[in-house]
């Protein structure tokens, strides 16, 4: 009877010399992938320790360039303090070389949340000039304007404003924003509505109230500078911050945001204030119009 001889080196079952090298370079690829992912983290927290050095006692310090932010306000007619906030850290981020920043939203959301107002931009610290305002129809079109826009090299922070994104705006949508963000070297802002939160890929999340506002100078009546209330949900890591002390109360003044030191984060009114109204209703459009003479 015959005898079979196998040779050195040669195989007589199992995997192929080509499966085993295409697994080799998957386990190479994903370790690359891993490794870059760690470099990546390490270099946003030594951007935020760089910029935590240089801030002030009173200061507060806006996050790098680069990053995907989530903007959270639990109500629809809380957007200005949103937007004021995403505003706040973007203009932060202007510079000759990126001069402008594109705010995006649905147009028919906007009948809701309305528009940004060019005088108060200005007061604002924000020439009216330097926002591009783009509305559009669906979705889609708003997935795919974000993401454009972030590609410009005119371009120092996107905002997107948008209230019902649908299934859409899912967490492979914020990783390809998060990606395109950290690529082109510019900030994402996507300010959202309600208490709920699914997972997505920003590096920061922020919970943004409005506040009591300050006293005026001249009148403790009147409204002072207008205050926020934040909380960081997410990337305290990322900000050189402890766990637990992502919260102030902020002013907005002339330089930027400021640390309040009057304003308690228990919702209590400072020295000198009064509380907001309990249960108070917004009044009805034109009520008791046809009474009047």
């Amino acid at each position: 009877m015959a005898q079979s001889v196998v040779k050195p080196g040669k195989r007589i079952s199992g995997e192929s010399g080509s499966s085993t090298s295409a697994r080799k370079l998957a386990l190479v690829t994903k370790l690359r992938d891993q490794i870059a992912a760690i470099e990546k983290r390490h270099g946003q927290a030594e951007r935020a320790g760089d910029g935590q050095a240089a801030e002030g006692a009173a200061g507060f310090r806006t996050a790098p360039a680069g990053i995907l932010h989530e903007v959270w306000t639990d109500q629809d007619r809380n957007a200005g303090a949103a937007l004021g906030f995403a505003l706040g850290q973007a203009r932060a981020l202007l510079d000759r070389q990126r001069p402008a920043i594109l705010w995006v939203q649905l147009a028919h959301e906007g009948q809701e949340t309305g528009l940004p107002y060019g005088p108060g931009l200005r007061r604002f610290g924000l020439d009216p000039e330097a926002l591009v305002i783009c509305r559009v129809q669906n979705v889609t079109e708003f997935l795919w304007a974000v993401e454009e826009a972030a590609g410009c090299q005119a371009v120092a922070a996107v905002i997107g404003d948008v209230v019902q994104p649908g299934k859409a705006l899912d967490f492979t949508a914020s990783r390809r924003f998060s990606m395109r963000a950290e690529a082109a070297g510019i900030s994402i802002f996507m300010v959202r509505y309600g208490t709920g939160r699914e997972a997505s890929a920003a590096g920061l999340r922020w919970r943004v109230m409005p506040h009591l506002s300050g006293a005026a100078p001249f009148d403790a009546r009147a409204p002072g500078v207008p205050r926020f209330e934040v909380a960081l949900e997410k990337g305290e890591a990322l900000m050189g911050l402890k766990q637990g002390s992502g919260n102030w109360i902020l002013d907005w003044t002339d330089h930027g945001f400021e640390r309040d030191t009057d304003g308690k984060l228990d919702g209590q009114p400072g020295e000198g204030r009064a509380a907001a109204l309990s249960g108070a209703a917004f009044a009805a459009l034109g009520y008791r119009l046809s009474e009047t003479a």
